[in-house]
């Protein structure tokens, strides 16, 4: 299936509403952190601001964040991290009137179709798109693709095997999980266990409950995952490829997290930003059996990209058996320009791997 990207619908700039508007309101923080009253939140579509009588792209959007202009440069910017006298964006009205405009149609036919959820459409033509999209993002020069993995991928041996070669043959270029993903990822290619469960019999060890504590602890005791992965003691896995092919990675924390990892990060706001410094570079999210981080990740990028001067699409696919959490990603992105498969990790997985590599 050829895959072609959609032409950018720009606004109509002779509109007179476009024409007549004032300059957007800025309003100065009051103190760090504390944000002027009226104040706008971004959203997922490609959103301009009248600055001086021109209007003008905000080019690194950041969804749910806030427009922050200073010396003409238009920066998306966490609430947490306003400073005091900072000029922020406020309006509530985006239709271009106020010097806000919102195109909330920026591509055809990414807008989600419900038609795909009947008897109509074949899973295997689902699938035969997003091979498509895979494909064309590993050829161009400028393609990010991010996958945002939850610990059910590394607990089947399949699954972790399809997922490794698809990192070797060049499909993901950024990795995104937790601590348990991680963990139990290189458990099994410490002591070919996952939550101390064999990877491929999944019969349980003895004393295999305390495996994943004792990887964490030789990582830890190495002090990083790159000197336990050099080591040798890692015989293969994700974490194992991804560090041998130089691909970043961001392990954000959670509540009650064993160990962790010396790369997880602990404090929840200081992932936040290594996550949305990534995926300022996503062309394409996969999202793969976990509800949070998927939810997380979905609700940090925009559905657009400038590249090469000219505004693209950013793909974001949704795969989980439970439905609950495709639903939740499709709402965060507005059911636009994102796609859900309902399914288990280790078909999807074989499946991926036996359509893109041959």
């Amino acid at each position: 299936m050829d895959f072609k990207l959609p032409k950018y619908n720009a606004p109509n700039w002779q509109d007179e509403k476009l024409i007549k508007s004032q300059d957007v309101k800025l309003s100065p923080a009051k103190a760090d952190g504390i944000l002027p009253d009226g104040f706008y939140l971004t959203s997922i579509y490609p959103e301009y601001i009248k600055l001086n009588r021109k209007w003008e792209l905000v080019e690194e959007n950041i969804p749910f964040t806030l427009l922050v202009v200073k010396d003409g440069i238009i920066i998306p910017t966490e609430a947490e991290n306003i400073k005091e006298k900072d000029l922020v964006v406020c309006t509530n009205i985006t239709d271009g009137s106020d010097g806000l405009f919102v195109n909330e149609n920026p591509f055809d036919g990414l807008e989600y179709n419900f038609d795909l959820l009947s008897y109509d459409v074949s899973g295997s033509e689902k699938y035969d798109k997003m091979m498509s999209v895979l494909e064309a993002e590993r050829n161009n020069e400028n393609g990010y693709i991010v996958w945002v993995l939850g610990p059910a991928v590394v607990f089947d041996y399949d699954t972790r095997v399809a997922l490794t070669e698809l990192i070797e043959e060049g499909y993901v270029d950024c990795l995104m999980a937790g601590n348990a993903m991680a963990t139990h990822d290189l458990e099994g290619g410490y002591l070919e266990t996952a939550l101390g469960q064999n990877i491929y019999t999944q019969e349980s060890m003895p004393n295999g409950h305390y495996n994943h504590l004792d990887t964490i602890n030789e990582a830890r005791r190495l002090g990083s995952v790159e000197a336990f992965v050099e080591s040798g003691e890692v015989e293969d896995g994700l974490m194992k490829k991804l560090i041998e092919n130089k691909i970043p990675y961001v392990l954000a924390g959670s509540i009650r997290d064993d160990g962790p990892l010396p790369p997880v990060y602990a404090d929840s706001f200081e992932a936040v930003m290594a996550m949305e410094e990534e995926l300022k570079k996503a062309t394409l999210v996969i999202t793969l059996a976990t509800q949070l981080h998927s939810v997380g990740a979905a609700s940090m990028v925009p559905c657009y990209r400038v590249e090469n001067g000219e505004i693209r699409p950013v793909y974001v696919y949704s795969i989980d058996i439970s439905d609950y959490s495709t639903a939740s990603v499709m709402r965060v992105r507005d059911n636009y320009g994102v796609e859900s498969f309902l399914t288990n990790v280790q078909d999807f997985s074989y499946i991926m791997k036996q359509k893109l590599i041959r």
